[in-house]
């Protein structure tokens, strides 16, 4: 007799240079105890494949390096239900229309937001104390005397803005609540008395920038935030002033950015460009008072595991018929990264 598999199809299309490192043996084992997973080969994957590699599948897992997954896609797979992504956003992903065709999101932005706000803190720091700079000081010979009678500033007396009380925001101000700063919030969706409830001072975007020494950036980049920071704001922030982006370089207006810094009036912290990889002749990469990193908020070897396991989990949650915990409601889409 021939044995049928009966068990539901759920297709990766997490590319293939990403699996390893965010599916552990175990998270992959849980679940082909209740689903097949197709492929059950690693393929590479193209736009022109995903009906092929959606074929009978009632959910997907998706993340970095995905193709899109167009209404023409989608349009070939009646039987999907689920989007299971392993990343955090998924505008670039899906198409508004995704929620009218019955199939659920959710995603492990959840996930990502630890990893980025412990990240946020550690550039607030080092823009604070500038352990970067002393190490390359030391190392090309500067004398010592003079390095370790350069005061840098305590986190507890400043004041940080924050710029979206995003579910990476609401990390930072838990992480930042023990320093004892003072904690300023723009949030057009927050209301005073959750601002209350987080230990916040909710103030226009003008007043946080004219008032804080640190400004950090955790908003969704939309058409309504794309560069909503502007010269303006730039110019409001203190000598010295701190702008920290772990969001999106979209947010901000970048040739201000680049005037405001090549005065050396104020220094920034950021994680995200407006081209990425950063050019080699960008001034971000020369100039004293700029430290970057090349979009690594979020990438802890931990962090990838767990973006996995809580996917895989939310597979066999929805497979059981159980409450999903981190899906995305239509009514939130349009507002989220």
């Amino acid at each position: 007799m021939i044995s049928v598999d009966t068990r539901p199809a759920v297709a990766m299309l997490v590319d293939p240079k990403w699996r390893q490192r965010i599916f552990s043996p175990a998270s992959l084992e849980r679940l082909s105890m209740f689903a097949r997973l197709i492929p059950d080969t690693e393929v590479a994957l193209s736009e022109e494949r995903l009906p092929e590699l959606l074929n009978g599948a009632v959910a997907c897992l998706t993340g970095w390096g995905t193709p899109t997954l167009t209404d023409a896609t989608l349009e070939q797979a009646p039987s999907l239900r689920l989007i299971a992504h392993t990343a955090g956003s998924v505008h670039h992903l899906v198409p508004e229309t995704i929620f009218e065709r019955g199939v659920r999101v959710t995603h492990a932005a959840a996930a990502l937001a630890e990893g980025v706000a412990e990240f946020t803190v550690l550039q607030i720091l080092q823009s604070l104390r500038r352990l970067d700079q002393f190490e390359r000081r030391l190392r090309a010979g500067e004398p010592w005397h003079v390095l370790s009678h350069t005061p840098g500033h305590l986190l507890s007396t400043q004041t940080v803005g924050l710029v979206g009380a995003s579910r990476i925001g609401r990390d930072v101000i838990g992480l930042l609540h023990p320093f004892g700063c003072r904690l300023l919030m723009f949030d057009p969706y927050l209301t005073p008395e959750e601002a209350r409830e987080m230990g916040v001072e909710l103030c226009e975007l003008d007043d946080l920038f004219a008032s804080s020494d640190i400004v950090s950036l955790h908003a969704p980049l939309l058409p309504t935030t794309r560069g909503m920071i502007t010269s303006r704001h730039l110019a409001l922030l203190r000598d010295g002033g701190v702008l920290v982006n772990t969001a999106r370089a979209g947010l901000v207006d970048e040739d201000a950015l680049v005037c405001e810094l090549v005065s050396g009036r104020i220094n920034a912290a950021l994680d995200v460009f407006v081209q990425e990889p950063l050019p080699d002749e960008h001034p971000f990469r020369t100039l004293p008072n700029v430290l970057i990193s090349p979009h690594v908020a979020a990438m802890t070897c931990e962090t990838l595991l767990k973006q996995g396991e809580m996917m895989v989990d939310e597979i066999l949650r929805f497979l059981a018929g159980e409450p999903l915990l981190y899906e995305i409601r239509p009514e939130k889409f349009a507002i989220m990264a």
